[in-house]
């Protein structure tokens, strides 16, 4: 209880700080000279007083500074050309900076422009802001450039199975990792079974990933943050880009309103698998078919000097159809639609406000049936949020950030199984949302966290977070501390150390270890209580080459309490309580994270070395012995690097080794009289939870970009890009489940391992105009 009183007494008196010395105030906007875009992230660096400042998600910043006859500033972002600008420092300025893509020759020409030092600077850490250049560059499964695909090669980060987009940070579940798209939260990020996230590059501006040390700004889950913000739309010409690959195609159209004013972005992605294999499949199958879309949508308009509208809107859907002759038929559909309507408010020079409406709706339903046996599983959420989040800019070493949200949830969790009287059709089994049970919550939360300097070389980050989370029957209020503090060991290196709380009230249960999306979501309630992870971080950072490199290390440890899983051999109805048929546990993961990145020249690229233990307890399994996370990796080394080869030509690689993640296998076999085909006579005996572990898993994919020259098309200057990728180049036939078979003469038992995905070429052409 000290503590709290502590924290907050310090905040208060952090927020009352009147700065007495005279300064002024320079604030504005950073943009892409080309297209107006905001650029998220960019430094401004004051060179009088040697500190800066960084835009937030909307390209704002304000740095405050003490009155000068001349101040210089240096801006700079990754993949454009820093801009220096000498200026009067009498009197506080607003300043629009534009600043223009980058080439390689002029990036070795201002190598010795200060560039990005936040990574060290900042009270911060367990933070990776990933470029879209270097996104859209790396392979990827059948040419479709990937944003999951290339977290999964961040320190920290293990992935799923094989090929899939789903990821775990630092010893935790997939639902225990926030992605949000425009402030709104995507609860199935996936396409394909989860080969394809379900983002499209071409409408996406910026990507962090946040592992630890959690702003106050974010909460609701244990692991990690991923944001994600759209594109806002060319502000200065009418474009139009797409590209054409081997399993699906996108177009995206933007373009000015009422030019200066705002703009608008609508991007578009199909799949054609059911096309192209619609003339294969037999007579007996017909109606069996696969597809997925998504569509993103943006618009933002300046209302005036001080205010700035946003609407975004985003609709990703899986459709899945198989019919079998006189086998199992499935059927299904999943999918995510979000809408954003957002208001900037500038206050003053220092105090930037942002107030979002948010809605989601979230479905999930799949069927299976075969004969007469029917099995039916349908998950579904819809939120509408209301938010507000304010920023302080109170001196050039203090920012202050505070602010409020309420959520309305409604859940429909359901799954059955049973023989049907009559044989029928899957559509006529699909269940129908409004007949099912419905649950509803309530949640809310204030924050408050002051970035402030001690002295020049200590920092601190210093936060709260009180969530509030209500059903018609229970209510959980927690306070979650957030803490960071840094300190410089030279003029390019620091030492940093977190601590933070979270609660999540949300559940992904997993049913099913496929990669199928038959998992439920369900709300805390009085037997579901919220999950709880304290995670204490300490890292040492470094940069080199004039911060052309960035270095870092990490160690962390988490526990993780009231974890959630399905009792053993659970069989559910649309009639139970899923709360009765779970089980909880806990969790602990530590480990050690080496990064390593390049961000200027022809070379760039990271390497990233991971050392981790992740183990749970279950008192319900495994007799009450602690057992590995499936995901329990101990060692995984990525690189990534792309390379300028020429002007029309770039090279690109990625690499990845882990060790091979848990798994159960019986420990022996019991006799079953009477038990026929289905258990050969025998029962497998499982007395141990994950007590084998997989081969290693490594593979190396290799694209080559080329860009074609300049030409005309519609009289319109339009430009085009081959992109040749290989996706297991050495076609490693890596591990994806292990099942048991029984030799039918001995009757000896032996475990055989499946493989998925061997080397597969891609060619894929983008073009715009």
């Amino acid at each position: 209880m000290q503590i709290k009183k502590w924290m907050l007494t310090l905040l208060m008196v952090n927020v009352g700080v009147i700065l007495l010395a005279q300064k002024v105030t320079l604030s504005g906007y950073v943009k892409d000279a080309g297209n107006g875009e905001d650029l998220i992230g960019a430094t401004i660096y004051n060179t009088n007083i040697k500190t800066g400042t960084t835009t937030n998600s909307y390209g704002f910043y304000s740095l405050t500074v003490p009155s000068s006859d001349s101040l210089g500033l240096v801006v700079s972002f990754i993949g454009y050309v820093p801009k220096t600008i000498a200026l009067t420092g009498k009197t506080s300025q607003v300043i629009v900076v534009n600043l223009e893509s980058s080439t390689t020759a002029l990036d070795e020409v201002v190598i010795s422009v200060k560039r990005n030092s936040d990574n060290f600077e900042r009270a911060s850490m367990g933070t990776i802001d990933v470029p879209m250049k270097q996104i859209t560059s790396l392979p990827a499964i059948g040419g479709e450039t990937d944003v999951l695909k290339v977290i999964q090669l961040l320190p920290g980060v293990q992935s799923g199975k094989e090929g899939t987009t789903g990821f775990h940070v630092r010893g935790g579940n997939s639902d225990q990792n926030l992605i949000l798209l425009d402030e709104a939260t995507v609860y199935n990020p996936n396409h394909l079974f989860g080969l394809f996230s379900t983002f499209n590059n071409n409408a996406l501006n910026n990507v962090t990933l946040i592992k630890g040390g959690f702003p106050a700004e974010y909460g609701g889950r244990l692991s990690s943050i991923l944001e994600i913000n759209m594109k806002e739309g060319n502000k200065n010409r009418m474009a139009v880009s797409g590209g054409i690959g081997l399993l699906s195609s996108n177009l995206t159209l933007e373009g000015p309103i009422n030019k200066g004013k705002g703009s608008y972005i609508v991007s578009g992605r199909r799949s054609y698998i059911d096309i192209l294999a619609r003339p294969f499949i037999p007579k007996a199958q017909a109606g069996s078919n696969y597809y997925f879309y998504d569509i993103n949508a943006k618009v933002n308009y300046t209302l005036g000097d001080k205010d700035r509208v946003f609407l975004s809107y985003f609709n990703g859907l899986d459709n899945a159809q198989y019919v079998g002759a006189s086998s199992l038929n499935y059927g299904i559909d999943f999918g995510n639609k979000t809408a954003t309507l957002r208001w900037n408010h500038l206050f003053s020079n220092k105090i930037f406000s942002n107030t979002s409406i948010v809605y989601n709706d979230f479905h999930n339903s799949f069927t299976t049936k075969q004969g007469k046996y029917v099995g039916i599983l349908y998950s579904g959420i819809q939120d509408l949020t209301a938010k507000t989040d304010w920023e302080i800019h109170a001196g050039p070493n203090n920012k202050i950030k505070f602010g409020a949200n309420y959520a309305n949830n409604t859940f429909i969790p359901a799954s059955t199984s049973y023989k049907s009287k009559i044989d029928t059709t899957l559509q006529a089994l699909a269940l129908k949302p409004d007949s099912l049970q419905h649950k509803y919550s309530n949640s809310m939360a204030f924050y408050a966290s002051d970035e402030f300097k001690i002295i020049d070389a200590i920092s601190l980050n210093l936060g709260f977070r009180i969530p509030v989370f209500q059903t018609a029957t229970t209510k959980y209020t927690s306070f979650e501390p957030r803490i960071t503090a840094k300190i410089s060991t030279g003029i390019s290196s620091s030492i940093k150390a977190s601590y933070t709380e979270m609660n999540q009230f949300l559940h992904l249960v997993p049913s099913t270890t496929a990669s199928l999306p038959t998992d439920v979501w369900i709300s805390s309630s009085d037997v579901v209580k919220p999950e709880v992870s304290k995670q204490v971080a300490l890292g040492y950072f470094k940069n080199f080459d004039n911060n052309a490199i960035e270095t870092s290390v990490e160690a962390y440890y988490k526990t993780m309490s009231n974890q959630v899983l399905f009792k053993e051999g659970t069989q559910t109805s649309l009639t139970d309580d899923i709360d009765q048929q779970l089980t909880f546990g806990s969790g602990v993961s530590y480990g050690v994270e080496f990064f390593a990145r390049k961000n200027f020249g022809k070379l760039t690229g990271w390497a990233s070395y991971t050392l981790s233990w992740t183990n749970q307890l279950f008192p319900d399994l495994n007799y009450g012995n602690p057992f590995p996370y499936t995901y329990d990796k101990r060692h995984n080394i990525s690189l990534a690097a792309t390379y300028d080869l020429s002007n029309k030509w770039k090279f690109a690689a990625d690499w990845i080794f882990t060790s091979g993640g848990a798994y159960t296998l019986p420990l022996g076999k019991i006799p079953v009289y009477g038990g026929g085909s289905l258990y050969d006579l025998y029962y497998n005996d499982y007395t141990k939870r994950n007590n084998y572990r997989y081969r290693p898993y490594h593979r190396l994919d290799v694209s080559l970009i080329r860009q074609n020259k300049e030409g005309m098309l519609f009289g319109k200057k339009f430009t085009s890009e081959w992109v040749f990728s290989v996706y297991n180049l050495y076609s490693r036939m890596n591990p994806y489940f292990v099942y048991l078979s029984v030799d039918p003469q001995t009757k000896k038992p032996s475990a055989k391992e499946v493989s998925l995905l061997p080397a597969i070429p891609s060619i894929s052409w983008n073009f715009k105009f």
